[in-house]
């Protein structure tokens, strides 16, 4: 049971830097350095490979359409950069610092300009109906 005691920790430690509201504010209030650092990092760690240079998704998926797969908040668009994602997302946690992700955090999330989810390729809202 103690084999597995630091790695217990180091889940518990993240999963509440996570959920602190004051963690998730740092990536918008970094005294405003944050969203053109984060661009200069996108840029840095190959980001723009598979999202495009402009957010708008290529390999990987687009940010600017509002349509985030794993949740758009920034805990969670955090979480996603921290531990990866299935096929294809790399895990950047341990690789470099929080502060650069919730930075990388920051630009990511400044990308993206509206909900499209609700609208079809005219542009005209459509109404959401269930099964």
């Amino acid at each position: 049971m103690l084999r597995n005691l630091p790695q217990f920790l180091l889940i518990l430690g993240f999963s509440m830097s996570c959920s602190s509201p004051g963690s998730r504010d740092t990536a918008k209030t970094a005294g405003g350095t944050s969203t053109p650092t984060g661009a200069r990092l996108f840029v840095g760690y190959n980001c723009l490979d598979c999202h495009g240079a402009d957010g708008s998704g290529a390999m990987g998926p687009s940010f600017q359409d509002g349509r985030w797969h794993f949740g758009g908040s920034p805990g969670e668009v955090f979480e996603s950069i921290y531990q990866g994602r299935p096929d294809g997302m790399p895990a950047w946690g341990g690789r470099i610092s929080n502060d650069q992700i919730w930075m990388l955090t920051a630009y990511v999330r400044s990308l993206s300009s509206k909900d499209l989810s609700t609208e079809n390729f005219t542009g005209k809202t459509v109404e959401r109906t269930g099964h």
